[in-house]
């Protein structure tokens, strides 16, 4: 079965500082048709502008994964962490029994595109921890890559709950296949690009879930693709 979550049908909010668009119901958008799917609960995508960013504020039992796509994105937080991300890194937090951190663009001139996603976790009331990781080699050229998953295999950064995330950088003309995996659905969405997904034309911010397929993506051009595998 497929299902289509056109990038148009999001919730868009342009704050000036933040242009952002919510695959699923989050802040002041609400659809109670779009509440998550499985245990993906967020897929945010946003634009933030040259020194702009969010003050220190909380999170709690939520496992997030931030995705950077263009310029960088400054992080600091009550754990003592310190960093800037920049394209092809994949940064972890796990909220847990609390976390605070502020994010902001530390670029006077350039904007920051990013993907926030949040999962559910496997239980309440986990230890927060951290993590940061570079995606950007060969093994997400032309290819998918294994970036986030529970158990922390071939490199990849674990989390609290039974998902797995692959990254795939497509150039134009480059074909990747999404195979179908025994007891899991995939939530497809195109980051950036262009292509085909199967006989599906898609464009960047469309979402696809599949259960029980795999599927043949096709870049019309430079793509991005982030590939859930949900339980």
């Amino acid at each position: 079965m497929r299902t289509i979550r056109r990038a148009a049908a999001r919730g868009h909010f342009d704050h000036g500082w933040l242009n952002t668009f919510h695959t699923f119901s989050f802040g002041e958008y609400h659809d109670p048709n779009q509440m998550g799917y499985r245990s993906l609960r967020v897929i945010n995508d946003d634009v933030i502008a040259p020194g702009m960013g969010l003050g220190t504020h909380g999170h709690r039992d939520m496992e997030i994964i931030t995705y950077v796509l263009e310029g960088s994105l400054r992080h600091e937080d009550n754990m003592g962490h310190g960093e800037t991300l920049t394209p092809g890194e994949v940064q972890y937090m796990s909220a847990g029994t609390g976390i605070r951190h502020s994010e902001f663009n530390p670029s006077a001139d350039e904007r920051t595109h990013l993907y926030q996603i949040w999962f559910l976790p496997d239980r309440s009331g986990h230890t927060p921890r951290y993590a940061q990781k570079r995606f950007d080699d060969e093994s997400t050229c032309n290819k998918l890559g294994l970036v986030v998953s529970p158990d922390g295999r071939d490199g990849s950064i674990a989390i609290y709950q039974d998902a797995e995330l692959w990254l795939g950088r497509l150039d134009p003309g480059s074909r990747v296949h999404v195979e179908a995996t025994p007891r899991r659905a995939m939530w497809v969405q195109v980051a950036r690009g262009t292509g085909m997904a199967s006989d599906i034309p898609l464009v960047q911010g469309d979402g696809l879930i599949l259960e029980d397929e795999s599927l043949e993506f096709v870049a019309e051009s430079a793509s991005e693709l982030l590939v859930f595998k949900l339980s």
